[in-house]
């Protein structure tokens, strides 16, 4: 995990971090980084991709066996003769990246201050097989609105962290899942960052982490914005008939879609012996997901570029997470939480995307009766990577939730 750290750079970055005064002297526990990835690991996953052998082509003009033969042959030859990770490199470089010792971990983030009079403090949190990727095009509407066509007075302080495990965070030696993971988040922003009360956002894991914080910690919260939510109806004999339709679609879709869940979380370390230090197999497994989860259609083509998908793959590559990114599904079972259970108080928020998958995507009735739903939004188009499909439908409807609870 490469960091280039002089005392010139870290005195620049202090006024970025909001380390000011007293809380000046927490701040050589955070750590300036950049994504700077050794030409030699970048030489040696083409030459892995390029050195591939494709499996058997089974016949189909779809993903109904899964990845598709004709896009992985084309994704892998646009991997080795046009995609350029130093382009995305860059890219991922262009907001101040940082990395801080959260309990046994060390945690890398984003952290970009917004421009407005009052901003307010919000972590962004991403899931598998997603990354910090997710957020790129969010982080500067949210921080400068002014600039990008919206109010200064809905500006906000974005911070955006790896979950340990993922991207250039530390590894855990065990899994953990999303109520650790909330405890390190609870941390960074409060001790860490010196936030006393935030606003939270996620979907797929991120959902599960920001929904934790909210039951956790509640007086730390000012609100929490979903993308994805669980969740039951209670007495099956009350459930309306928008509900049981609810139910029984996401029954199917468990039945057709889920067994890579029921893999990763029961066997996570057989896969992570098909997956690390193998690009293409990652490719795939990550790529098929890219497509049946989004707001694709009948494309063969994901609605994600092959960009935004091989940058997704690389970070998981480069870092060598592809193991433990996977080993989180387990640690959603071990990682048990200790927070009360019942009813959410804090304020919540749900974008509701219509490609995203049933089971994640309630019917409002059953939002309500989990959470104190204050906002809700069907969306006209986007799936499960909210956020890297349709950045502007979320930003906007981030700000409109959070312009709701601002004092």
């Amino acid at each position: 995990m490469p960091e280039k750290i002089t005392r010139r750079v870290f005195l620049a970055a202090v006024p970025a971090m909001g380390l000011t005064g007293s809380r000046l002297l927490a701040a050589p526990a955070v750590r300036p980084f950049r994504i700077d990835i050794p030409q030699s690991t970048i030489s040696r996953i083409l030459k892995r991709v390029k050195e591939s052998r494709l499996p058997d082509r089974l016949e189909s003009s779809d993903w109904r066996y899964g990845a598709n033969w004709d896009y992985m042959k084309a994704l892998a030859e646009y991997w080795t003769t046009r995609y350029d990770w130093r382009k995305a490199e860059a890219g991922l470089n262009r907001y101040p990246q940082f990395l801080a010792k959260v309990g046994d971990f060390d945690v890398h983030f984003y952290h970009v201050k917004g421009s407005g009079p009052r901003p307010l403090p919000l972590v962004l949190t991403h899931g598998w097989p997603g990354s910090i990727l997710e957020f790129q095009e969010a982080i500067g509407p949210l921080t400068d609105p002014a600039k990008h066509g919206g109010s200064p007075e809905d500006s906000f302080d974005v911070v955006v962290p790896s979950i340990p495990g993922f991207g250039f965070s530390s590894k855990p030696k065990s899994p953990i899942g999303p109520p650790t993971t909330a405890r390190l988040w609870h941390e960074l922003m409060t001790s860490v960052l010196g936030y006393q009360k935030f606003g939270a956002q996620g979907g797929d894991w991120g959902s599960s982490i920001t929904t934790e914080l909210a039951r956790a910690y509640p007086d730390s919260m000012i609100g929490i914005h979903l993308n994805a939510a669980g969740g039951g109806v209670g007495n099956a004999a009350d459930a309306t008939e928008e509900e049981r339709n609810w139910q029984r679609t996401s029954a199917a879709y468990r039945t057709a879609e889920i067994d890579y869940f029921n893999e990763q979380q029961h066997k996570p370390g057989t896969v992570s012996f098909a997956l690390y230090d193998n690009p293409i197999g990652t490719a795939a497994w990550i790529a098929e997901k890219f497509r049946v989860w989004t707001d694709s259609g009948t494309a063969l083509e994901p609605v994600v570029s092959k960009d935004q998908i091989l940058t997704n793959v690389m970070i998981y590559l480069v870092t060598g997470t592809a193991a433990t990114g996977v080993w989180f599904y387990r640690g959603s079972a071990d990682d048990r939480s200790t927070a009360r259970p019942g009813k959410i108080s804090v304020p919540t928020g749900f974008a509701s995307f219509p490609a995203e998958m049933p089971l994640l995507n309630p019917p409002r009735s059953v939002l309500e009766r989990g959470f104190n739903l204050v906002h809700y939004t069907k969306m006209p188009r986007g799936g499960h990577f909210a956020c890297l499909e349709q950045p502007q439908l979320f930003v906007e409807d981030v700000r409109a939730f959070f312009r709701k609870l601002r004092a």
